[in-house]
């Protein structure tokens, strides 16, 4: 995932009004899920997500909101995650050992050669074929977007293939939650589990959040790991598959900042280099600018979006993420992760 260029504060208020609305709107929806039955089924970081996809299905929105979404959607969200550095201890995934973090690598690239394949069989163009298996393997439409101009691929390609995986990637969030009972998955097994499956960082967080906050924890490093994959694939793409036009990768691309300045927080509070006082509003900054990021990323998608990205893509980037579920279940009982 890459930071967009920060536009002038005039041109992105409207689309940020309109997301901290949204967000606003989440909150008192679950304040009043707590007053009505205890507990909060759907948490704001899930509410904001549905509420902005319903607004953007529903409504035409103004071109002029397009600035303040897409820096929400952007900057917003990178900046939480680097902020949830200062949260976790690297303790917490150095306790499952190099075999965690060598299993999510492989996990990765044998999701993208099972990807691959599906599309293929199923008739997608080559390069779509690989879009698709980047995105679903990787961390979605980041990976597509980073993937596209290393193979020359079509604005066409790139449209269809991110059509799909947005509102795909709101379907997970809203019901990955509900698979950790009928799994018997304890709350680290689910975190890495949601942190193998799910397309992106805010997306991971939504998932987690509703079942416990050690899942949020694992979840959220588990996912980083498979980002960084994001590095390596794209070399090997730039090297191996990259035609004669194509784009060679940035270090952007490879390395994004927010990552880099999460691991470095990261290590800091490890090392309990951050004062104490500094944790809790860290963690609240991160938990509100979470909340506006997949408020924006939900009014970026259309679901009638869906209905133009043909039956192709639709049955290869749903059978791919059965096929990536499988292989990131398979890799926690392999693993024996409590």
């Amino acid at each position: 995932m890459t930071s967009v260029p920060t536009p002038c504060f005039k041109k992105i208020l409207p689309g940020l009004m309109l997301c901290a609305a949204v967000t606003t709107a989440a909150w008192l929806l679950e304040q009043l899920e707590v007053r009505i039955f205890g507990r909060a089924w759907l948490e704001s970081l899930v509410l904001a997500i549905v509420l902005g996809t319903a607004v953007r299905s529903a409504i035409s929105l103004n071109k002029r909101y397009n600035a303040g979404i897409a820096f929400s959607a952007k900057f917003l969200l990178e900046a939480a995650v680097m902020l949830l550095g200062a949260s976790v201890s690297a303790a917490a995934i150095l306790e499952n050992g190099p075999a965690l973090i060598g299993g999510i690598a492989a996990v990765v690239f044998v999701a993208i050669v099972c990807s691959y394949g599906i599309g293929r069989l199923i008739g997608l163009p080559r390069k779509m074929a690989v879009l698709i298996a980047c995105g679903n393997s990787i961390c979605g439409n980041s990976a597509i977007a980073a993937v596209a101009p290393v193979i020359d691929a079509s604005s066409k390609d790139v449209a269809s293939s991110i059509a799909f995986t947005a509102v795909l990637g709101v379907v997970v969030v809203v019901a990955l939650p509900l698979l950790a009972p009928v799994l018997s998955l304890s709350a680290v097994q689910y975190g890495i589990f949601a942190g193998l499956t799910v397309y992106a960082v805010p997306q991971v967080l939504a998932a987690t959040a509703p079942v416990a906050l050690a899942s949020v924890h694992i979840g959220t490093l588990v996912k980083l790991v498979r980002v960084l994959m994001l590095g390596p694939v794209v070399l090997i793409l730039s090297l191996v598959g990259r035609e004669e036009g194509g784009r060679r990768p940035t270090l952007a691309h490879m390395v994004p900042w927010f990552i880099v300045g999460f691991l470095v927080l990261l290590v800091l509070r490890s090392f309990n280099a951050i004062p104490a006082a500094a944790l809790a509003p860290a963690q609240w900054s991160a938990n509100i600018l979470t909340i506006m990021s997949m408020a924006a990323l939900g009014l970026g998608v259309d679901v009638r979006s869906v209905l133009r990205a043909g039956k192709q893509v639709t049955s290869v980037v749903v059978l791919s993420l059965l096929v990536l579920a499988g292989i990131s279940y398979g890799l926690i009982m392999l693993l024996a992760i409590a």
